[in-house]
């Protein structure tokens, strides 16, 4: 019998460490024309239903959004959304949303609805970070019909909640996230870093191997057995696939593990240590500080709070 974990591919594992799920839907039609202003620090994504949206991201060249498009900003950057010109920015408000049913006075009104996400940030963040500011996803039925088949059902239970809606919406949104990150490494436009590496299809289960037991004392050879590949053909593809080495990586997962459980747990630091592969405890918290700027006890009380 197989349990859950043995079950996990590589993204799915580092999906579950960064505690990522959906959290809540808010629709929002405001009357034209208006610029709607998001801070950092939300990850997040926007369905639009009806009209034209301009979306900005800092400085870089607006994208232009229809009907059915998605956008995903899941790093968390602050933009903003557009519509008209001479517009005067303006928070996000309850007053901005609308049932389905509801008539508005402007018919022509863009609608769109933004599903936001909750992670742990301490752990998510570097994982997180190869992610492009905004993937956009164009509506396209036949190339994804994934999206056109997901909106409706979202739309139904934002709309019309009945027991159980929150947990379906969080369902959706994980659903939308994970559907998004398929696309963008399908386009091609994926660059190095951990969602890369994990999709590829001789490093994925390498990357679910180390996932299951980090404190396994992998080197490059075991590595390169579990992706059936020779060592040199191995630490060649997977730094390029990667951005680092399999010993860095390797190091990395122990200590965002290490993390996962200092937060979750009361076990002690120097039983967590070994749990994760550390003979030294003095060399544990040395790692450990390096990669998240806090000796462990420390990263433990700051992150409970």
């Amino acid at each position: 019998m197989f349990t859950q974990a043995e079950n996990l591919d590589a993204l799915s594992e580092i999906l579950e460490t960064v505690r990522l799920h959906g959290d809540a839907v808010v629709r929002f039609a405001p009357p034209p024309p208006f610029e709607v202003t998001i801070p950092d620090g939300i990850r997040l994504l926007h369905i639009v239903e009806r009209g034209t949206i301009r979306l900005r991201v800092g400085d870089r060249p607006p994208i232009l959004l229809g009907p059915g498009d998605l956008v995903l900003l899941g790093c968390g950057d602050g933009h903003s959304l557009e519509v008209g010109t001479g517009a005067t920015a303006r928070p996000l408000r309850d007053s901005d949303t609308f049932r389905l049913d509801t008539e508005l006075a402007d018919p022509e009104a863009p609608r769109w609805v933004t599903g936001t996400f909750a992670v742990q940030e301490a752990i998510a963040a570097p994982l997180l970070s190869v992610l492009p500011p905004a993937i956009h996803i164009p509506a396209s039925p036949g190339d994804r019909p994934w999206l056109a088949a997901i909106l409706p059902v979202l739309l139904i239970e934002v709309t019309n909640p009945n027991p159980g809606a929150a947990v379906m919406i969080s369902r959706v949104l994980d659903l939308l996230f994970i559907h998004t990150l398929r696309a963008w490494f399908a386009s091609n436009d994926a660059q190095p870093g951990w969602l890369t590496a994990a999709m590829d299809p001789a490093l994925g289960p390498v990357l679910a191997a180390i996932h299951r037991d980090p404190s396994k004392p992998w080197t490059v050879s075991t590595l390169a057995g579990e992706a059936r590949m020779s060592r040199s053909a191995f630490a060649e593809r997977f730094t390029r696939l990667l951005g680092r080495a399999p010993s860095a990586y390797v190091t990395e997962r122990r200590l965002d593990r290490a993390a996962e459980l200092l937060r979750s747990t009361t076990d002690p630091v120097s039983r967590i240590a070994a749990d994760v592969g550390y003979t030294s405890d003095a060399a544990f918290s040395r790692a450990f500080h390096r990669r998240y700027g806090d000796a462990p006890q420390r990263w433990r009380k700051l992150t409970a709070r």
